[in-house]
């Protein structure tokens, strides 16, 4: 007898009741079900987790980041009280790689307040842990919206990948929404909905409306860029968005799992494997200037980091260094701004969003 998952079962009681479900529902319960969700449950990064991301690759990256926010904070008029809010912060490493590189400039770390949005009591506990030794006023929530107003720096690294993607499928009756349902054999199979979705065609840009039948196109509710870009436009201030994604909306099937380090079916083992989509970053940057921010279209990783000066730390470090230590470093910087599949410097885009007053942020001029 095959052995589902927990959340298997639950997302089979579900279907035979309702029958089948759509991608970003599906998705949804496989990241955040509140007792069987991926992120719920466990640490998923490092060595021993499912992927790496880049604070965990190199300290250089973090310590960019917090540069990158005295910067702006000068930008913003240096005001006494900031928010520095973290969207999806992982183990803590991004911001206290970026805190204690921004030690430089004590009047800002003097005005932070660290809030950090999560929904896993698992990597909450370890952020504290983390976090814990910067000796800052710090404080966790849900949502975006739950944090109190005033003027804020946002850093979302690799956070809405995560988010639940929709898919349609083009067909001669036009775009079909995709579906999980359960197939002949008995498994957890994408299926397409029996009737086109009314009107799709007059909301897709004109490049996904001319791609060719079978075609895949996915989108996210726009409801997490809504609340970035209406706190900056009402509040104050910016938000640097870096996730693997297309600087212009397109088709595609990007939707994919991972589990210890290597691909795997986005249909099997719910629960127990990461999944994610490419962000689409000309819809993100139209839902956060609808409400009122002003968007810097993304540049490739590998050029913000370089902007920002990453040749210039690396450098820095490695005089201090160990010969070992130098080629780890070395290593560090081609896997953060190197192209191909090895490298993250053209897939992983930055983006940056801000209050229309502000002006381009450092690496956007």
């Amino acid at each position: 007898m095959e052995q589902h998952t927990p959340l298997e079962l639950e997302i089979r009681r579900r279907i035979a009741a309702a029958g089948p479900m759509p991608v970003d529902e599906y998705m949804g319960l496989c990241l955040a079900h509140p007792e069987h969700g991926y992120y719920v449950t466990r640490d998923p990064l490092g060595a021993r987790g499912d992927f790496i991301t880049a604070p965990e690759i190199s300290q250089m990256f973090g310590e960019l980041i917090g540069l990158w926010m005295t910067a702006v904070w000068k930008q913003m008029g240096a005001p006494p009280h900031v928010r520095v809010i973290e969207l999806g912060p992982g183990r803590g490493t991004l911001m206290k790689d970026a805190l204690r590189a921004a030690q430089v400039v004590p009047d800002f770390r003097d005005a932070v307040a660290l809030h950090l949005i999560e929904i896993s009591p698992v990597l909450e506990a370890q952020q504290e842990r983390t976090l814990e030794p910067l000796t800052l006023p710090m404080f966790w929530h849900p949502e975006l919206t739950d944090v109190p107003g005033g003027p804020a720096i946002i850093i979302a690294n690799e956070f809405f990948d995560a988010l639940p993607i929709k898919q349609a499928i083009k067909q001669e009756s036009g775009w079909h929404e995709r579906l999980v349902g359960i197939d002949g054999n008995g498994n957890l199979a994408f299926m397409t909905a029996a009737a086109p979705i009314p009107h799709f065609d007059r909301l897709l840009p004109a490049s996904v409306r001319a791609a060719p039948a079978q075609s895949i196109y996915e989108w996210r509710a726009d409801a997490a860029a809504f609340d970035l870009g209406k706190r900056l436009a009402k509040e104050g201030g910016a938000a640097l968005v870096i996730d693997y994604g297309h600087a212009e909306s397109g088709a595609g099937d990007t939707l994919q799992a991972v589990g210890r380090h290597a691909f795997a079916n986005p249909l099997i083992a719910p629960g127990s494997v990461d999944l994610t989509a490419h962000v689409d970053f000309q819809a993100l940057t139209r839902a956060a200037e609808a409400m009122g921010a002003k968007g810097y279209a993304p540049i490739n990783q590998g050029q913000f980091l370089r902007r920002l000066g990453i040749d210039t730390r690396a450098h820095t470090l490695k005089a201090k260094a160990s010969r070992a230590v130098s080629a780890e470093i070395d290593a560090a910087v081609l896997r953060l701004t190197g192209a191909g599949a090895a490298g993250m410097g053209d897939l992983f885009k930055v983006a940056a969003f801000t209050h229309p007053s502000l002006g381009a942020p450092p690496g956007f001029e």
